[in-house]
């Protein structure tokens, strides 16, 4: 298991009583996202926020990171791209144990807010964990595999799903995908749609995860 790193904002060490981790997209890192926990905080003022860099370095990024390989971008085989899905899943759950450890806080206070290919790394890791999280909040992302959620499900935590509707790269119609086979394989789903949003985080959207998180998180 490979050891993420990540800065950490909000509340004081020892003080926290809630936790998000924001789990970043493809060709990005942690910083990318770590900056949401600015206009967050004063509204979650409990929370502590985390932002791990992904294990990989993403092929022609730069300083970017992935979670798996895309074949249709890198070249890279379905077996590749399925098996690097599943070791970043042990890295990632490896890497919350961790922090709630750290921080003394629960599975029931912690929730992911994961973007396009962080958006699909949290709707995996999530329902497979050993006991339910606060929720997950899913931005601009698909459901890997959806034909085998209701088998694999151990738990079933609140999910939101938000995306915009003028998305070019994952295409809107997979929110409903997701979303049908959540609620098929009984989980809690709530959505939002970001009108005339491409592949980003628009105003509306974000304050619509703020209100979620504000209403599963303790504090």
């Amino acid at each position: 298991m490979r050891d993420l790193q990540s800065e950490r904002r909000g509340a004081a060490p020892g003080r926290a009583t809630s936790l998000v981790v924001f789990v970043h997209g493809y060709g990005a890192n942690g910083a990318d996202l770590l900056g949401l926990a600015d206009p967050l905080a004063p509204h979650l003022p409990g929370t502590v926020f985390y932002a791990p860099d992904a294990p990989e370095t993403t092929p022609g990024h730069g300083f970017g990171r992935q979670w798996f390989s895309i074949p249709w971008l890198d070249g890279s085989s379905e077996a590749d791209s399925r098996a690097g899905l599943l070791r970043a899943a042990e890295d990632l759950n490896g890497f919350l144990d961790r922090i709630m450890a750290e921080e003394g806080i629960g599975p029931e206070a912690l929730a992911l807010v994961g973007f396009s290919q962080g958006a699909m790394m949290s709707l995996h890791v999530t329902p497979r964990r050993a006991v339910a999280l606060a929720g997950v909040v899913a931005i601009s992302g698909r459901l890997l595999a959806p034909e085998l959620l209701s088998a694999e499900a151990g738990v079933k935590p609140p999910v939101l799903l938000i995306h915009g509707d003028q998305d070019p790269v994952v295409p809107f119609a997979d929110m409903s995908l997701a979303g049908d086979a959540l609620l098929a394989a009984g989980f809690e789903v709530f959505g939002h749609v970001m009108e005339g949003t491409g592949h980003g985080i628009a105003p509306d959207g974000l304050g619509v995860a703020l209100q979620f998180l504000r209403a599963r998180l303790p504090g």
